[in-house]
């Protein structure tokens, strides 16, 4: 089963875990209805929407709201140390949350503890922490954007505010920063960096990129990225392995937003609406 570990921008949105539903643009997870706009609800969507395609199970997810403070992840935090061994997850996947180096520990502990553990897949928040604690080894995927990718690759930036200026998060230097990134050990397993072009990478080099088709709509549409690792890790979660899920979630990604035939005014639920279409032409050709 594939977990999603992630946050709601509702101060007082209580913590929560359970397997998601999807219903129409919410989902529904322990009697919970949380509308699928950016964020952790729309990369939940997505892998839900990709998980049925597979005929998979739904994900289980832990929630909780957190307005940037950090007060509700940090509750979030003790609850899967104290709790997580409890439900077993063939993929995790980690989605915004605010760093805490000393409790993220706690819980990786947990994960390392379990003798065949989950393979492991972080954004954002957790892709910092992972990398202020020396832990990004750890895991099997990161999916950043070109601006995450600077501070990954910047070996003495304690957090993404201090990226230093020579190290540019422009387009045409990603395969730099990838390298940078491996060089310094500041890289999981994998990545999949999010962008103009999508590039596919581990410590050996880059090991695909896909770049069409390009819809220039899409750029002002905020959820995109929530979208692709939501793709990318159910597709892990039906056995694909990391580089074709990552090079087939890129394209899937592209395809539904492509569909949705977007504008300013465009959804993000419009595109995940698209991706059985997408995901039916990838896996027929």
């Amino acid at each position: 089963m594939l977990g999603i570990v992630g946050t709601v921008p509702e101060e007082n949105f209580p913590l929560i875990e359970g397997t998601a539903i999807l219903d129409k643009n919410h989902i529904i997870i322990d009697n919970k209805s949380i509308a699928v706009n950016r964020g952790t609800p729309a990369m939940i969507a997505a892998a839900a929407k990709t998980l049925q395609y597979m005929d998979k199970p739904n994900p289980y997810c832990y929630l909780v709201g957190d307005i940037g403070n950090g007060k509700g992840c940090k509750t979030l935090y003790k609850h899967l140390a104290a709790n997580f061994s409890k439900i077993q997850l063939k993929t995790l996947a980690l989605h915004y949350f605010q760093p805490d180096v000393n409790l993220f520990k706690e819980f990786l502990a947990v994960i390392n503890s379990i003798s065949d553990r989950p393979t492991l897949i972080a954004d954002a928040g957790f892709m910092y922490v992972a990398k202020m604690g020396g832990d990004a080894s750890f895991f099997d995927l990161f999916t950043p954007d070109a601006g995450e990718l600077a501070y990954l690759s910047d070996e003495k930036a304690p957090h993404p505010f201090y990226t230093r200026g020579f190290i540019l998060h422009e387009e045409n230097q990603v395969p730099e920063l990838i390298k940078r990134a491996y060089l310094h050990n500041n890289a999981a397993k994998h990545l999949l960096v999010k962008g103009a072009i999508d590039y596919v990478a581990n410590k050996n080099g880059i090991l695909g990129t896909v770049d069409s088709p390009q819809e220039e709509a899409l750029e002002s549409i905020g959820g995109t990225g929530d979208t692709l690792t939501g793709i990318v890790s159910a597709l892990i979660e039906s056995c694909l392995n990391i580089k074709a899920s990552s090079l087939g979630a890129a394209k899937i990604n592209r395809l539904a937003g492509s569909y949705a035939n977007p504008d300013p005014a465009t959804q993000i639920y419009d595109i995940i609406s698209h991706i059985p279409q997408a995901l039916e032409e990838v896996f027929q050709n």
